[in-house]
């Protein structure tokens, strides 16, 4: 299987790539290249898809458009999901110790970036394909394509996730700030909030929160059918964002002494959210795939299959439910989605713990080989092992359940821009602002540079 890691590796070698940039650009620089990726990004998801019959272009913010940041009908129809799908398929295969391969090697971690890009490429095309044969984009029109128009919207769908593609390296090789993939998702989400808020078509329909307030003269809208935003779904969201906030800021500290230096003692902080939020990610991960299966059975097979019928009936009660008019008319649905998310999240959050190597017996060997300790411990990393489990374990369990229980009632009261793309959300500005406090601090003080090796 390194072998196969190798193969896709050697592939990357021949294709184009970014080149580090030398010397490192000033943090503006980057600020403004990032922000041209982005603006890129927003483009690309207004240019219609050539070929096909006018439609409009966005569609509906669900999950499957916030975990994959895709806008639907135009080239950015399939967005990050073939860059996200081929990340987590290798990291599940190297984690799981399927593929034995050291990422602390350079090489092989090199080795794995490659693979991933080529893989990336490989599911591209793959996808576009199964779009453009699936003819998704003819249903209804009376209008049959030919296999011109069918070869030409595949391209242009590959086109347009390769750009993601490479928009993302130019990002993480030093030229912008952080990574293109997470922007877009906030970018995504941005939207789908300020529209919740401000939304509006002229003649159509007052879609945001203020103009249905403004144009129905009423002040009090608590609830709205039809899965439009009411002031619960605005409540719900700021309340959340500052309850994820301060639940993100909280540390579990393990007190340590150090070997090298006796009598010094200190802590080791560990994140009160422990596994963040990937198990919620992964769950959403999951559920957007079924969704985009769905959406290629329903090209393949036609909606009125029995097959499709069944497993977009199942489908259905793993979905979230849009406010709290939609969740309280299908009470049945509402209950499976909290249970199956809720069980999802813990088994993915345990998961990943293991296969990130965020377990006991990993955090453990990298306590004893930095001369620490923990007081009343031997220096064995068994002993250690098994006192980092009584934390590690809980607080894995504890934060998958606080970060699904947030999504959960987020999407039940009808947060705007989904629960998961929320807690995404909230976590990619986070990062955003550690790392620009980091540029801002390692461009003040050019010897920070000289230790961390970054000059």
């Amino acid at each position: 299987m390194v072998d196969f890691i190798g193969a896709l590796a050697g592939v990357a070698e021949k294709l184009p790539s970014v080149a580090k940039p030398a010397p490192r650009p000033t943090l503006y620089r980057r600020l403004l290249i990032t922000g041209l990726a982005l603006l890129t990004y927003f483009v690309m998801a207004n240019i219609p898809l050539y070929g096909i019959p006018e439609q409009q272009i966005g569609g509906e913010l669900n999950l499957l458009r916030i975990i994959f940041a895709s806008s639907a009908g135009t080239i950015m129809e399939l967005g990050i999901g073939p860059i996200v799908t081929a990340s987590l398929i290798l990291q599940i295969l190297v984690g799981a110790k399927i593929i034995d391969l050291d990422l602390t090697v350079p090489e092989n971690r090199k080795k794995f970036t490659g693979a991933q890009k080529t893989l990336a490429i490989v599911f591209a095309f793959l996808e576009a394909t199964a779009f453009a044969l699936g003819k998704r984009y003819w249903a209804g029109t009376g209008i049959e394509p030919t296999y011109y128009d069918l070869a030409i919207v595949a391209l242009q769908l590959a086109f347009g996730a390769i750009i993601v593609l490479y928009l993302d390296e130019l990002v993480q090789k030093g030229w912008g700030i952080g990574s293109a993939i997470s922007l877009f998702i906030l970018a995504g989400v941005a939207q789908g909030v300020a529209w919740s808020f401000f939304g509006y078509v002229p003649g159509v329909v007052a879609f945001g929160l203020l103009p249905s307030m403004i144009e129905e003269g009423n002040l009090l809208m608590f609830a709205r059918p039809n899965a439009y935003p009411d002031i619960t779904g605005a409540l719900a969201t700021v309340s959340m964002v500052l309850l994820l906030a301060y639940l993100q800021s909280m540390r579990v500290e393990i007190p340590v002494a150090s070997q090298r230096f006796r009598g010094i003692r200190s802590r080791v902080p560990l994140q009160f959210l422990y596994v963040t939020n990937i198990p919620i990610l992964l769950v959403g991960i999951l559920i957007a795939d079924l969704q985009l299966i769905q959406g290629l059975l329903a090209d393949f097979l036609g909606r009125d299959n029995a097959f499709y019928k069944v497993y977009s009936d199942v489908l259905y009660y793993l979905t979230p439910p849009r406010g709290i008019i939609e969740a309280s008319l299908d009470p049945i649905r509402t209950l499976t989605f909290a249970i199956s998310w809720l069980v999802l999240s813990i088994a993915f959050g345990l998961l990943w713990v293991e296969i990130a190597g965020l377990g006991p017996k990993e955090q453990a060997e990298k306590l004893v080989k930095s001369g620490l300790e923990i007081p009343g411990f031997r220096r064995n990393p068994k002993a250690v092992e098994m006192e980092l489990s009584q934390y590690i374990y809980p607080l894995a369990v504890l934060s998958s359940i606080i970060v699904a229980f947030i999504v959960i009632t987020s999407d039940i009261l009808g947060v705007y821009g989904t629960g998961t793309g929320l807690l995404l959300s909230v976590g990619i500005v986070n990062q955003y602002y550690a790392l620009i406090l980091r540029e801002r601090a390692l461009e003040a003080y050019p010897l920070i540079k000289r230790i961390l090796g970054e000059e």
